[in-house]
């Protein structure tokens, strides 16, 4: 495997599709998915197949029923395992167990995109948490991506990908076309915070603020939200996925809120097709425990108005 540093995951991710994808190629993806990466392979013309996903991961009937199809083989799969953005999920050791004995043989890369996975909030959850990549299975070319932005801060825009040596080497390239390389100042920097240690103190501490604004999250929406939506209560990361009755569309409620002087993104923005429109994302990375509590009520109150007027 070789490292390549590159500005920001997502530029990692948009290097990963120019080298894989030709226009018309399947792509497998979730549903949700990120919506950085969903713009990365649409930018490639890309075919988008979409599996949804569970409370622990992709579904993998489907995802077995994708693979077996008469259709061309797809140039692979991409996929967040931890803390998962939009859906905030963990994915479980079984489904990847299971994804593992469904990609082998295939050769069908696996692009694994984890870039939440120091923000956890409880310790339980860490052998769970464990890549692919460091499961190394054989005969998967794993493609690992991650990011210094979501714990040194975005602003930097430093991230990387370790790669099998064959895919390194037309990711140098290419990254070489874009912008010759990264900035050297962000990359003095990160090496300085983790030669020193203070990485891991640092990263101590914000994963405790975050927790703090996670957990308000869970209990402001617990006592506010009407009956009929549904979440998942995120166990790290920055945010929480919520499920309104189907067929809701989010961005006449969105509209409501912002009246309200609150916002969220709106479900579609993460449905590979653009289509599905009854979930929303709410964020508490970049607001307060106190902002929260204010925020969350007028977001429900928008829901209620929209929805049982």
């Amino acid at each position: 495997n070789r490292l390549l540093i590159t500005t920001g995951s997502l530029q990692a991710i948009h290097i990963l599709a120019r080298a894989f994808i030709d226009p018309g190629d399947r792509v497998l993806v979730e549903n949700p998915s990120f919506i950085g990466a969903l713009s990365a392979f649409r930018a490639c013309q890309a075919e988008l197949r979409a599996i949804p996903l569970r409370g622990d991961g992709m579904d993998m009937s489907l995802l077995a029923k994708e693979l077996n199809s008469a259709s061309p083989q797809p140039k692979f799969l991409y996929y967040a395992p931890n803390f998962h953005n939009p859906a905030g999920i963990i994915y479980s050791m079984e489904v990847k167990q299971q994804m593992i004995a469904l990609l082998r043989g295939r050769n069908i890369p696996v692009i694994e995109d984890d870039v939440y996975s120091d923000i956890w909030f409880d310790e339980k959850d860490l052998p769970e948490m464990m890549n692919l990549k460091a499961m190394n299975p054989e005969g998967i070319d794993i493609c690992f991506t991650g990011s210094f932005s979501k714990i040194l801060g975005p602003g930097l825009r430093l991230g990387w990908m370790l790669v099998p040596e064959a895919i390194y080497r037309k990711c140098e390239l290419i990254k070489q076309s874009i912008d010759a390389c990264s900035p050297s100042l962000s990359q003095v920097l990160a090496d300085k915070f983790i030669r020193s240690g203070e990485i891991y103190r640092y990263t101590a501490r914000i994963r405790e603020e975050y927790k703090n604004r996670g957990e308000t999250m869970i209990a402001t929406l617990e006592e506010h939200l009407p009956e009929y939506v549904t979440f998942e209560r995120p166990r790290g990361g920055f945010y929480t996925w919520l499920q309104l009755p189907k067929g809701t569309d989010t961005t006449i409620i969105l509209k409501r809120a912002i009246e309200k002087g609150v916002v969220f993104v709106t479900g579609k923005t993460f449905d590979p097709a653009g289509v599905q429109n009854d979930h929303m994302r709410v964020s508490f990375c970049n607001t307060d425990a106190a902002t929260i509590r204010r925020g969350i009520p007028l977001i429900a109150q928008a829901i209620r108005e929209i929805i049982e007027k």
